[in-house]
């Protein structure tokens, strides 16, 4: 099964023009508005769901949201980015979560909350080392669109949903039925679209973080107290809660800022 995983990345077509150039963007040292506004406006798709992230309630804002300009500009560049990167990807992937008991709707809810609490927890790490993280806690979970397809197709699905009900640990079940877990697929899909090589392994070894190397290895817990605080099936759970602060424990973490965006990421969520 493992090997027909693998066999289904290398037929993924390759990630878009745009996101290529907007991946070029971001590893530049001075980075003008305007310059990504003209790349964002050449795929219609990703305009037309920035507009819609930004309109949403996530955010809030008083008045509607027209042009990719004024998105980035209530947003910034840097979250602009990682919408269209993950829009990019979903697109490419076709969303199908039904298998992990979950749909469209609430993964995006999840994530983007992720991506906030995130922002708070590591506000004061330099742009590179924050950046790397958000990244890499927005496409994680990429791998669970390919096993959901195989859990569907190999007829696991019945199996596959009483163990996810049962509450055992998604890796265990993956593991056991499919062979592979999500993170081990999101590696391997990024290595075939040729993705930053940190990015590639701050996200494979997260199911065994000391296995990672020492240049990666605090992102890569970082990522360890994301996913366990977001748990798509019952994400900031106070168990989870629970679970995330002894992990930062266990990481030597400051609790302090952990629990500032913890909670303030609860008020987010109400």
């Amino acid at each position: 099964m493992l090997e027909n995983i693998l066999e289904k990345i290398e037929t993924l077509p390759p990630l878009p023009q745009t996101i290529l150039e907007i991946e070029t963007f971001r590893k530049q040292n001075n980075q003008e508005a305007d310059e990504l506004v003209k790349i964002v406006e050449k795929d219609p798709l990703c305009v037309a769901t920035l507009l819609k992230i930004s309109n949403s309630s996530l955010f809030g804002f008083n008045s509607k949201i027209e042009t990719v300009k004024r998105v980035i500009n209530l947003l910034g560049i840097n979250f602009t980015i990682y919408v269209a990167i993950k829009e990019a990807i979903d697109s490419v992937l076709k969303i199908d979560l039904h298998p992990y008991g979950i749909n469209c709707e609430n993964f995006t809810k999840i994530t983007h909350s992720s991506l906030r609490f995130v922002d708070l927890w590591i506000t004061k790490m330099d742009r590179s080392f924050k950046d790397e993280v958000i990244l890499a806690c927005l496409l994680h979970e990429t791998g669970k669109f390919l096993l959901s397809e195989t859990i569907i197709n190999r007829g696991l699905l019945e199996e596959f949903r009483k163990k996810i009900d049962a509450g055992i640990d998604i890796t265990t079940i993956e593991n056991e039925l499919v062979e592979i877990t999500t993170h081990k697929v999101t590696a391997e899909i990024f290595r075939y679209w040729k993705f930053n090589n940190n990015l590639i392994e701050i996200i494979e070894f997260v199911d065994d973080v000391n296995a990672c190397s020492k240049d990666n290895r605090e992102k890569c817990q970082i990522l360890d107290i994301v996913r366990t605080l977001f748990d798509l099936r019952n994400p900031l759970s106070e168990e989870n809660k629970q679970k995330a602060l002894q992990k930062a424990k266990e990481y030597n973490f400051d609790l302090e800022y952990l629990n500032y965006a913890i909670k303030s990421t609860n008020l987010l969520e109400d």
